[in-house]
């Protein structure tokens, strides 16, 4: 067939469609992995509805927002964290590990919070966040945690009570003190104007979980140069419920009194931070912090916001279900809140966390300049955005993006490596020279034929030139060394009569006769 009616794609076509094929068939398989799930435990999902915007964290969001934090998120993995800008002055939410960590980001967040001053808070309730605790001397357990004493009640839409569930705790949190080693302060709710003041060393304040698991400060792996504060825990018959629910099965682990934690805070000592002190650019010390929380919902709008808590039915202490039921509440209890020194109403997670966020920070710090701790916008807010569920539609852009983050944290950099990236292979496929036009001519009446076809007189010698260069090889012999073997030399290194006739003697071979001795050639030395 001749050349004008073939019908061929050009490189740059075949190119073209491996590039569009590729793309499609990763975002069909990124699809199809994460179809039927759907976005939780987000701080940007604002369009969701019904029990699923329970489950975000916009109202966090927003919360931090009005109080004029620099709020961001990011999409890709922890490793980054020590390539951030002011880290001593940047915290790191991670909320509902979905995935567990590895060992790189895992030790990424150590250096983070104990040699550049960073703040972290991870909030999880199963052990996806153990590689990161334990780099920390801390252990998440792999089951809820069971309280006959401190769970909370709840009504639903009819205002009936829902059947109780002893996983969904109440607690009496501290902000910066170890809740074991207070006195009789321990008793002191947190009011609003200790809050403004930033007087939170002698009080507490009440915080509610879905379905916490348990945190353990592991004492063998404790640390010298460290603060460790259990910051809330659960009553001392709590059990881990490993095996059942039920309080009298001796397989599920109780911990021990004040064992049991829920809330933990490490801090680390770092020195020689470059910052802004009232002297100019300069070193100084900071605290590096990092807070495990054994349940990611602590920070979910129905938990976090005291309005959305109340529409969706968490019962204050005065509530008649909590005395006719004859179980304790934070108010009531033996080791919780008195009325006496103030109010004691649960004001959503929000009233303790964001206590917590702004004492972990470094407002307090005198050796920072005056005109950065006197203005939140100075202190950055990461959300991770990376360790939890998303859409079916919305996972092939995240895992794009976090791939390009992989390669740089810097935004405009993001940019131009994304653009970089189609510039280059766009130039690939335009620049990439195609194959000359040529034919080939395929002929049954030519098919022997060579274009410099062997002399016949010479196929004997190039024959004879090609044995002795196999005999030179098998010997291991050089150019200059067989030259100067013998012809004696030369045929005990052969020793076959018939191959020795060969090299020895100019007589002429038949063609029939060539073709008898290359088998044997082939042979010879083996």
């Amino acid at each position: 067939m001749s050349e004008e009616n073939e019908s061929k794609f050009s490189l740059e076509t075949i190119l073209a469609i491996g590039l569009v094929t590729t793309i499609l068939l990763s975002t069909i398989l990124i699809i199809v992995a994460s179809a039927g799930k759907e976005t939780v435990l987000s701080a940007y999902e604002a369009d969701a509805e019904g029990n699923l915007a329970y489950m975000q964290l916009t109202e966090m969001r927003a919360s931090l927002g009005e109080d004029d934090y620099r709020v961001a998120n990011t999409m890709s993995t922890p490793m980054l964290v020590n390539d951030w800008e002011d880290p001593h002055r940047t915290m790191l939410i991670i909320a509902g590990a979905e995935k567990p960590f590895d060992s790189a980001e895992a030790a990424a967040i150590y250096d983070f919070v104990t040699n550049k001053g960073g703040k972290v808070i991870i909030a999880s309730n199963s052990t996806n966040a153990q590689p990161v605790a334990e780099a920390f001397g801390v252990k998440y357990f792999d089951a809820p945690v069971v309280d006959p004493f401190r769970f909370y009640e709840v009504t639903d839409d009819t205002d009936q009570r829902v059947p109780e569930d002893q996983r969904k705790l109440w607690a009496v949190a501290s902000i910066d003190r170890d809740v074991t080693q207070m006195g009789e302060e321990r008793a002191q709710p947190c009011t609003d104007a200790m809050m403004d003041a930033a007087d939170i060393s002698n009080c507490r304040t009440p915080v509610l979980f879905h379905r916490p698991t348990a945190l353990q400060v592991l004492d063998e792996q404790t640390e010298t140069n460290r603060e460790v504060s259990v910051l809330a825990h659960a009553s001392t018959p709590a059990f881990i419920a490993s095996n059942s629910y039920r309080s009298d099965d001796s397989s599920n682990p109780i911990l021990g009194e004040g064992k049991t934690g829920l809330v933990v805070r490490i801090d680390y000592p770092v020195e020689g931070v470059l910052d802004e002190t009232p002297e100019g650019q300069g070193k100084l010390n900071v605290t590096g912090s990092i807070v495990f929380v054994s349940d990611h919902s602590v920070f979910a709008n129905h938990l976090w916001s005291p309005v959305v808590a109340e529409q969706t039915g968490k019962e204050q202490c005065d509530s008649v279900h909590y005395q006719q039921n004859n179980h304790s509440c934070w108010s009531t209890d033996s080791e919780g809140l008195d009325v006496a020194y103030g109010d004691a109403t649960f004001k959503g997670n929000e009233k303790f966390f964001l206590s917590l966020i702004y004492d972990m920070m470094e407002f307090d710090n005198n050796g920072l300049s005056s005109s950065i701790t006197s203005q939140t916008q100075n202190f950055n807010l990461v959300f991770d955005e990376s360790r939890h569920t998303s859409g079916a539609l919305v996972s092939p852009f995240t895992e794009a993006v976090g791939a390009v983050v992989l390669l740089t944290s810097d935004a405009a950099l993001k940019w131009l490596i994304g653009l970089n990236l189609f510039a280059l292979l766009a130039i690939a496929i335009m620049v990439v020279p195609e194959k000359e036009n040529w034919r080939h001519v395929f002929d049954l009446t030519r098919f022997r034929e060579r274009p410099n076809k062997v002399d016949e007189s010479k196929y004997v010698a190039r024959v004879r030139t090609a044995f002795l260069t196999k005999v030179r090889n098998m010997h291991d012999l050089t150019r200059d060394e067989f030259a100067r073997k013998t012809p004696a030399e030369v045929m005990q290194l052969v020793r076959d009569p018939r191959l020795v006739e060969l090299v020895s003697s100019n007589r002429s071979y038949s063609n029939d006769e060539l073709r008898e001795l290359i088998p044997q050639i082939r042979r010879w030395g083996k």
